[in-house]
């Protein structure tokens, strides 16, 4: 007497269809369905979000920002020597 059998349970499914109305029924799915869509991609876009924000601080450079790095390779004997003339002699 305590659990319900399958003929209780159709009972309380007929009475709400006919309170509900199978129209309304299936629009409330329909935007349940479109719910949890919604939030499974936004989910996803935060995973991307996340991951692409660990990428990019991963990749910062090892200098701060503002500075300017000098000339890297091989000088050439003009450009040392206006490097030179350009400071007052001491």
């Amino acid at each position: 007497m305590g659990s319900f059998s399958i003929w209780h349970w159709l009972v309380v499914l007929l009475v709400i269809l006919l309170l509900f109305g199978s129209g309304k029924i299936s629009g409330l799915m329909g935007d349940l369905a479109k719910g949890i869509k919604s939030f499974k991609q936004n989910i996803k876009e935060e995973e991307k979000d996340a991951s692409m924000a660990a990428d990019a601080s991963a990749q910062t450079p090892s200098q701060p920002a503002g500075t300017i790095p000098g000339p890297q390779g091989p000088q050439s004997s003009t450009s040392q020597g206006q490097a030179n003339t350009s400071r007052p002699a001491a």
